[in-house]
């Protein structure tokens, strides 16, 4: 079992679990109709939000094939996005990564420092051996990011999922734990 107690902390941010008070902060990205573009979700109303923010309290540990961890990504006091991992199979290593920001911090480098930190718990505290990541095939900010990870993309599926109301696209990323290991070695903790 991998669990989240202590607050993951980088240069800039801190990563820990979603409390009550974040709620507000929640909001302020949850709401936008930018946001949830690429999401599954639609932009979410306060009562959406608060449904949600009440399971991600839950999600703090990887017991069993499907369970997520979601942290919070703090800022200096306000929570600016957050960053899943989710267990796909524990027989086999095998994990999903993912993150969602909020616009008005992009281009800050917070998305990175943050996703290296949840690919470090999944590959040096989960010990997965391998991590994909997947976004919508429009969404370049989210593609650029992976690969500036050191992440190598292994497929794209065209037009594979009505999605929103019209076909979508999807980008699969991965990394194995081997790599992880050799980027590790070759970069610092922050690209």
């Amino acid at each position: 079992m991998t669990q989240v107690t202590e607050p993951i902390r980088t240069a800039r941010l801190v990563l820990r679990p979603f409390t009550a008070d974040d709620e507000a902060d929640m909001l302020a990205f949850e709401s936008r109709p930018d946001v949830a573009r690429y999401l599954y979700n639609e932009a979410r109303t306060p009562e959406d939000n608060a449904r949600e923010l009440a399971l991600r309290q839950g999600q703090t540990a990887l017991r069993a094939d499907g369970d997520t961890i979601t942290l919070a990504v703090d800022a200096a006091g306000t929570v600016i996005g957050y960053v899943l991992l989710t267990l796909r199979s524990g027989q086999h290593r095998q994990g999903e990564f993912g993150y969602v920001f909020h616009p008005d911090h992009g281009g800050q480098g917070y998305a990175t420092e943050a996703a290296v930190e949840i690919l470090r718990l999944a590959f040096e505290t989960a010990r997965m051996h391998r991590v994909i990541g997947r976004c919508d095939a429009r969404n370049t900010a989210s593609a650029a990011l992976m690969e500036r990870l050191g992440m190598r993309q292994e497929a794209h599926f065209v037009e594979s999922e009505i999605f929103k109301g019209e076909w979508g696209s999807e980008l699969h990323y991965a990394m194995l734990e081997s790599e992880w290991r050799a980027r590790e070695h070759s970069t610092p903790d922050t690209p």
